[in-house]
């Protein structure tokens, strides 16, 4: 069964048309990356799977695991096991982010049927993640994204992941900003997380992170609609030639 089916998926917002017919099929264990201009419908693919509120689904299906997810709220999807990563994450001061982390997970838990997790449990298992993901103990005590760097306010996404282990997590732009260590870190991060079990939707302009994540497709979206699709290399082609050759 296809973890995430997507068929002739048109999208409004404010009365204008964004996507103009997408379809996308992503199985578990895949990692999917999706390129193209600006304003041609990337995010507004994120943001529709997650079911935000702002964006009308006027034709087409999403279906997750088999199950039509459209008419699910944002945290009824998230529940099911659907992460996103945002461009750029909000600083929500006077919140702890491990309290954060913590109220997030046991929200799954309890979805789940599952006794939540205590606090002297939860730290035991958040220094394991920060560990295995090569990152510092310093994030989890400071105040929610409150003066993150770029790297660590992307780098705290992928502790998210890790920490709630997501099914399908969908990547919005998580290299953008991002030095040349900081890119390292967040790539080493996220291949750690994926397994046969998950799968990972990327979205970027570039093809630098592809360098150290083993990718297994690259979809080109131009004026709403996935005009082509290949392995890596069409990554690279379109950071040698860009977009001019592609036609919808």
């Amino acid at each position: 069964m296809d973890l995430l089916n997507i068929k002739s998926l048109k999208v409004h917002i404010q009365g204008s048309e964004i996507l103009s017919g997408v379809d996308l099929t992503v199985k578990a264990g895949e990692i999917h990356v999706v390129m193209g201009p600006n304003g041609t419908g990337k995010s507004t693919l994120a943001n529709i799977i997650c079911g935000h509120p702002d964006y009308e689904l006027t034709s087409g299906t999403i279906a997750y695991e088999g199950e039509n997810i459209c008419e699910l709220s944002p945290d009824q999807r998230a529940l099911k096991g659907i992460f996103m990563s945002f461009q750029s994450p909000v600083e929500i001061p006077g919140v702890n982010n491990s309290y954060f982390l913590r109220a997030a997970l046991n929200e799954k838990l309890k979805s789940q049927g599952q006794p939540p997790i205590d606090a002297a449990d939860f730290l035991d298992l958040i220094k394991l993640r920060i560990s295995q993901l090569g990152s510092t103990n310093d994030l989890v005590y400071r105040q929610l994204n409150v003066g993150f760097s770029g790297g660590e306010k992307k780098m705290n996404e992928i502790l998210q992941m890790s920490v709630l282990e997501p099914k399908l997590s969908i990547l919005d732009e998580i290299d953008s900003g991002l030095d040349i260590d900081a890119l390292k870190l967040v790539a080493a991060g996220l291949q750690k997380l994926h397994t046969n079990k998950n799968a990972v939707i990327i979205i970027t302009h570039y093809a630098r992170i592809l360098q150290y994540l083993d990718v297994d497709y690259v979809h080109i979206m131009l004026d709403g609609k996935i005009v082509k699709s290949g392995d890596k290399s069409l990554a690279y082609e379109i950071e040698e030639n860009g977009y001019s050759n592609m036609t919808v």
